[in-house]
């Protein structure tokens, strides 16, 4: 299958916190959307591989994605080297992505950033025949995305476009409120975290409000890129 747009995860709910409405919103016009979970985040304090995957299950119906998949690289111990960048490369040549987004080039979790370099890094190098990879058997052809952009994460990162998701809010936080184990649960009795407390949905909440204002909308979601956008009709962003 031949998807749109392909975007990584160092987590599972990374991309459901960060870019779920831009999601939600590109497959609403039916574009075919991937995410590839880099991690079963098999290291976070609440929940288990097994609770975190009915999750990412249950919330990828929410945001009507074409495809998920799992790479299963070890949560807080990849890096960026070969053997880490395969899997990633194999996934972009399966996809065959127009659009890739990423990871924040910075954040306050350490796999985030390192995840960011990785999956970028993995685009570039996607595109290049020597390195070979297969799939299911067959050798697969290079491939590299036409545009690779960076979702913004926990730390305020100035956006270099923002996505109006007004009417993919409320989408966006069922995708996210199906990560029954990590998120604010007033019964219970795991361990609290920075991302289960009730302060952490006013700040999701206040967050998209604050992209939304800066382009005089509801709510929004920010991305960065990594190359300037190019416009062909200047009078298309009117």
């Amino acid at each position: 299958m031949k998807a749109d747009v392909l975007v990584f995860a160092a987590h599972p709910d990374d991309a459901e916190m960060s870019c779920g409405g831009t999601i939600a919103h590109l497959t609403a016009k039916g574009k075919k959307v991937v995410i590839a979970d880099l991690t079963q985040g098999e290291m976070g304090t609440r929940g288990d591989i097994h609770s975190r995957k009915e999750e990412a299950e249950a919330a990828s119906k929410i945001l009507g994605l074409a495809d998920r998949v799992q790479l299963y690289l070890p949560d807080t111990h990849f890096t960026t080297d070969r053997k880490h960048q395969i899997p990633l490369i194999q996934t972009i040549r399966r996809f065959k992505p127009e659009i890739v987004i990423c990871n924040a080039v910075e954040d306050r979790h350490p796999d985030h950033g390192r995840a960011s370099k990785l999956e970028s890094d993995a685009c570039f190098y996607s595109g290049l025949a020597k390195i070979e990879t297969s799939w299911e058997g067959e050798l697969q052809m290079h491939w590299r995305p036409r545009l690779v952009f960076h979702y913004i994460q926990d730390r305020m990162l100035n956006p270099d476009f923002v996505v109006d998701i007004s009417a993919q809010w409320q989408t966006k936080i069922a995708a996210i409120k199906a990560y029954k184990s990590q998120f604010f649960d007033p019964n219970s009795k795991e361990p609290a975290t920075y991302i289960s407390t009730s302060v952490f949905w006013d700040f999701l909440e206040s967050r998209g409000r604050e992209m939304g204002h800066k382009i005089e909308v509801s709510h929004g979601e920010g991305f960065t890129v990594e190359r300037p956008l190019g416009i062909g009709d200047l009078m298309g962003l009117v």
